[in-house]
Formats: C-alpha cells, structure tokens, sequence
C-alpha cells in the first residue's frame, strides 16, 4: 500500500492543477489561538512556518511534521506583521501596543532581541524582505516607507506617501514596489531615492492598498484592496491582466492573497472569511470555501509545496484529498 500511495503522490506532485485545488481540504488545524492570527510566513528553504497573533504569541511550526516547536510570548509590545530573515529563526516583527512601533529582529531560538529599528510613528501595516540581502522594507500608516538594512538599527532610506502604502521586493531583490492611492510606484533598489521608474495604474481603483506581491519568476504582481478587488498586473508592462472581486474589509483588516508556487493561480481571503482561488490565465474562480468567519483570514502558499495555509482565529493546513483524486490521477 505504501509504495502505491508514495507513487501516487509523486504523481501528484508534478504540478499544480485545477482538479488538485478543488480537491484541497484542512489536513490540519491548531485550534489553540486565544486571538487572531494577524500575519504568518513561511521560510524560503527550511520548512518552517511562523504565525503572530492578537493572543500576543510568535509561534514557530515545522510545516513537514506539522508539529508547533516553539512559542514565544510578546506580551510587553504586542505583534502584528512578522517576516522571516534569511535565517530559520531569525524574524522581524512589528508592535501592536500603540506606543512603540518599533520594528524588531528576533532571533527565536533563544529568545533574544538582536536588534531595534525606530523610525515609524504610527502602525506598521506592510513589511517585506529582500530575500537576496539584508534589506527590508516597512510601511506605515505615518505615511512614510522606511528602507532599512538588518545590521542598522537607523533607515537608510524614506519614501513619504499619500495615504496607507503596502510595499514589497521582489524575489530578485533588484526591485521593490509601493502601492497607494490607486497606482503601484516600481523603484529601482539601487537607486530608489530617484524616484519611481514606472507607475502602474489600477483603473480607477482608489479605495486603500492592503498587500503587494510579486510572483515567484517576478512577471506578475497582485494587489488587494480594502474594498475587496484583488488586481493581478504584468510587473514589467503594468498592464492590468484581472480584478477578482470578493467582499470588502473593515479598516482594521487586511485583504491577503497569495500567489501559487509557478503564478498559475491566486488565492485569496475575503472579508467575509471565505477562500478563493481564480486561474491567472483565464481569470476564472476555480475553487472557494465558504467561512463562519466575519473577517479575512491571512493567506500563505507553502513554498514548492501542494500546500496553502489560512490563518484566522485557527491556523489550517490545506492539502488535496487524494481519495478525490484517485479517478484523475488514474486517468493521466
């Protein structure tokens, strides 16, 4: 039986498709939240996973075992976006106390701050890595984005903005991205203070930009919106390929979606706590799951996994049901 099965899988394995998706189910559940989970990342190559949440916990989870390792408690600053480094157990996260909105760099093996970054004065609602160096960038509702270096605890660049930004590298590193007031500003890393290179255009989509993100390869962005439109754009011509529409979020919210490993399909969160998955070549739903949740949950595709992971007041890992796929793998 173990040899079929592991072939099977193998089989499966092979890529992503759309009877895949619909097949996909919770595999797992940690129901022991005494709050909502408010951000979550995956590691690039570890296999780790680590959530932050309104209980004011930093939890760290082995995605292959799914097995919780570790569990730290913020409870003096709180924690609300958290993101890891280059390094399995090294993040940075920022406050949810509203006094200190410092960032900080944790190293979670021994539970030790390594380092402070000051400089916003209002929530963090955006943070990103550069997953080439040591760079990152955060975004404030202070109107400002903040360009820092790991090993500095002073910004090595400002960016001021009208309205909430959302920001993020892409996964070269050789590029980052601003989104606010209905247009998505493209930056040069190494020359950013020049201003934006390109300025891309949401069609008149002005409500507040909640997340930005690069696919995988670079060639596509998404961008979600607090009234409930996700836009998925060609990052080099900035053409706008499709808006999915889901319901709105409410001001303290936000509206995450993530790109599939190869880009081929977006999933998404809605504000009324739904899941969503469209085709980016189409532009067609190819799958949802309805909630009882009445607020978005956070969204991650496990990296080069058949595995996304949801986040909201449980943390849920959801896998295909291989019973459901025995007739299609049959038929390949």
């Amino acid at each position: 039986m173990a040899g079929g099965q592991s072939e099977r899988e193998d089989k499966v394995s092979l890529e992503l498709t759309e009877e895949i998706l619909q097949s996909m189910e919770v595999g797992m559940a940690f129901r022991d939240y005494n709050g909502r989970i408010s951000s979550m990342d995956f590691h690039k190559t570890s296999g780790y996973l680590v959530t932050a949440s309104d209980d004011e916990s930093i939890r760290l989870y082995d995605v292959a075992s799914a097995t919780c390792l570790k569990t730290i408690n913020s409870k003096k600053y709180g924690v609300d976006l958290v993101s890891f480094t280059s390094h399995p157990t090294t993040v940075i996260y920022s406050s949810k106390n509203g006094w200190d909105e410092s960032l900080r760099l944790l190293s979670l093996h021994d539970n030790k701050y390594l380092r402070y970054f000051k400089g916003h004065h209002d929530r963090v609602v955006s943070l990103s890595l550069c997953s080439r160096n040591d760079c990152f960038v955060s975004g404030s509702l202070d109107r400002t984005v903040l360009l820092w270096d790991q090993r500095a605890e002073k910004c090595q660049g400002l960016l001021r903005v009208q309205g909430r930004p959302a920001a993020a590298y892409d996964d070269q590193g050789l590029v980052f991205s601003v989104a606010f007031g209905g247009y998505i500003r493209m930056f040069d890393t190494r020359k950013y203070e020049k201003g934006p290179f390109d300025i891309f255009s949401l069609g008149g989509d002005v409500s507040e930009a909640n997340v930005v993100k690069f696919s995988n390869d670079g060639g596509l962005m998404l961008l979600t919106t607090s009234n409930g439109h996700i836009h998925v754009l060609d990052s080099f011509r900035g053409t706008l390929l499709s808006t999915h529409n889901v319901k709105p979020v409410s001001s303290n919210s936000t509206l995450e979606a993530s790109f599939s490993p190869e880009g081929t399909f977006v999933i998404s969160g809605s504000g009324d706590g739904s899941v969503y998955v469209w085709s980016v070549r189409s532009g067609k739903e190819v799958a949802s799951w309805m909630s009882t949740e009445a607020e978005p949950p956070v969204i991650k595709w496990a990296p080069g996994n058949l595995m996304f992971v949801t986040g909201s007041s449980e943390l849920s890992f959801w896998i295909p049901d291989l019973s459901k796929l025995a007739a299609y793998v049959g038929r390949k």
